[in-house]
């Protein structure tokens, strides 16, 4: 009995702290895609798709709301699957390809598509490895 409380409490605490290094994380790459967005807009990149604006700060909500479900599901992860991390990473990878694909097919200049394309991997650079390192291996 003892043995099966200690193994709960372990995974509470790992999704304790998987969800506090998610939720730290998706701010810093909210921060930094809205930096990107910001810079690129002062380069003379457009950020406009099909002739509407995109604001600065569309760039950082969006970034929070797919982190933090990204975060969520690392928090399932850790809880119930075998190998946490690695499906996390692989997961994770996998919808970060497949989030440039409208990038791709958007109504938008080459250059607006690749700085587009570009948040999408500026904020999976810094979620999935600081919450990967929280995930049990």
């Amino acid at each position: 009995m003892t043995a099966t409380a200690n193994t709960t409490h372990a995974s509470t605490s790992t999704v304790g702290a998987v969800i506090r290094t998610g939720v730290a994380a998706t701010a810093a790459a909210s921060a930094a895609t809205m930096a990107v967005a910001a810079g690129g807009q002062l380069a003379g990149i457009s950020l406009e798709l099909a002739g509407a604006p995109i604001p600065v700060t569309g760039f950082g909500v969006l970034t929070a709301v797919f982190s933090l479900i990204g975060v969520v599901i690392a928090a399932l992860l850790a809880r119930f699957a075998r190998r946490p991390r690695h499906t996390f990473v692989r997961t994770t990878v996998v919808l970060t390809v497949l989030s440039v694909v409208p990038d791709v097919i958007a109504d938008a200049g080459p250059a607006t598509k690749a700085l587009l394309m570009l948040t999408h991997l500026v904020a999976a650079a810094i979620v999935i490895p600081a919450v990967a390192r929280r995930l049990a291996a």
